[in-house]
C-alpha cells in the first residue's frame, strides 16, 4: 500500500490548492472511496478467500465489526432499505459495511465506522501475522495521510479517531504526548487524555476540560510515585505541581527560568477547568468557547511531554 503521487496532485500542490486549514463538517465522497480501497487492500473478503484455501480468516473480524455497528447504531441490519444491496448474501459483511459507509451523510457516524474498521484491521493483522502480509503501520499512515490530503481535521492515533486543530501542534505536542503515555505506567493518564479528545470531538467542552485536568494530575502523581516523592493523596493540582518543582525534577540552575512555567502549570489547565467546568452553574448557562478548549488540550499535551521527558532525563 502506498499513495501514488500522480501528476494532478503534484500540480495542485504547486498551485497551493491543498487546504492549509482543516474542516470537520464532512468527509468528501472521494476520501470515502479511497478509504474503502484501503480497506480492500487490507481486509477485503475476496482477496483473503483467494489467498487461502481454508475459510476466509477475516470473516469473524468483519462480522464483529458489522455487529458492533448494528448494535451501536440501533439497527438490525445495515442498508436494510437499500434496494441496491438486496442481491448481497447475508454474510457479505465487507460490502454491507462499505456501502453503508459510502452512503452515510452523518460525519460522526462515518468517523465511527472508520475507527471500528481500523481497530478490527489492527486485531486481524496482530492475530494473523504469519498468514497475512498486512503492514498495519503503513495502512494507518496512509489513512491519516488521506485525511490530511483532503483537509479533514481528524487522525487515527492510539486506536481512536482524534481531532486535529493544527498539524504542527498535533505533530509536536499531541502525538508525542500519546506516544509517551502509551507506556503502561501511564495507562490512567492516557485514558483520560484520550477521553478529553473524545469529548472535544463531540462538543462536550466541559467534560473535555475535566479530563484534561485528570490527565495532568495523573501524570504528576505517577511521576511523584515513581520517584518515591511524597505527596498527599488528596493534593490539588497546584500542590502537586509545587511538589514536582521542589523535587529536583528541574535542575536548580533552571528553577528561576521555569518559574513562569510553574505559573502556567498551576494557573493554566487547573484554573480553566475549575472556573469553567468544575463547579455547578446554578442558574447560569456557561458557554465554553471551542478555541479555549483547543488551547487547553494543546497546553495539556505540551505539559505532559515536558514532565515525562524531564522525568526520563533523571535516569
Amino acid at each position: 500500500m502506498a499513495i501514488v503521487d500522480l501528476f494532478h496532485k503534484r500540480q495542485k500542490r504547486l498551485r497551493g490548492e491543498y487546504p492549509d486549514i482543516y474542516q470537520y463538517e464532512e468527509l468528501p465522497r472521494k476520501l470515502k472511496v479511497q478509504i474503502v480501497h484501503l480497506w480492500n487492500e487490507t481486509i477485503d473478503r475476496d482477496k483473503r478467500k483467494s489467498q487461502f484455501q481454508s475459510a476466509s480468516l477475516n470473516r469473524p473480524y468483519l462480522e464483529k465489526c458489522y455487529r458492533v455497528l448494528c448494535k451501536e447504531l440501533g439497527v438490525f441490519e445495515l442498508n436494510k432499505t437499500d434496494n441496491e444491496n438486496r442481491h448481497l448474501s447475508s454474510d457479505n459483511y465487507f460490502d454491507k459495511i462499505a456501502q453503508y459507509f459510502i452512503n452515510e451523510s452523518d460525519t460522526e457516524k462515518s468517523l465511527s465506522i472508520i475507527e471500528v474498521m481500523a481497530q478490527i484491521t489492527e486485531g486481524f493483522s496482530h492475530n494473523h501475522l504469519n498468514e497475512v502480509g498486512i503492514d498495519i503501520a503503513d495502512m494507518l499512515s496512509e489513512l491519516n495521510q488521506r485525511f490530511r490530503e483532503h483537509g479533514v481535521g481528524y487522525q487515527y492515533e492510539n486506536s481512536q479517531i482524534v481531532r486535529v486543530d493544527s498539524e504542527f501542534i498535533h505533530a509536536e505536542a499531541v502525538k508525542p504526548a500519546l506516544q509517551l503515555l502509551s507506556n503502561p505506567m501511564y495507562k490512567g493518564a492516557q485514558e483520560e487524555f484520550l477521553k478529553a479528545h473524545e469529548h472535544y470531538r463531540h462538543g462536550r467542552y466541559s467534560e473535555a476540560l475535566i479530563e484534561c485536568l485528570k490527565a495532568y494530575e495523573s501524570t504528576l502523581k505517577i511521576i511523584l510515585s515513581k520517584n518515591n516523592w511524597d505527596y498527599s493523596s488528596n493534593a490539588t493540582a497546584d500542590e502537586l505541581t509545587g511538589r514536582i518543582m521542589q523535587s529536583g525534577l528541574v535542575d536548580d540552575f533552571w528553577q528561576q527560568h521555569f518559574k513562569s512555567l510553574k505559573n502556567t502549570l498551576t494557573a493554566g489547565v487547573p484554573t480553566a477547568r475549575n472556573k469553567l467546568a468544575g463547579h455547578g452553574a446554578a442558574n447560569e448557562v456557561r458557554e465554553i468557547p471551542e478555541y479555549l478548549v483547543s488551547y487547553i488540550l494543546h497546553m495539556t499535551a505540551s505539559t505532559i511531554v515536558f514532565l515525562v521527558k524531564a522525568d526520563e532525563a533523571l535516569v
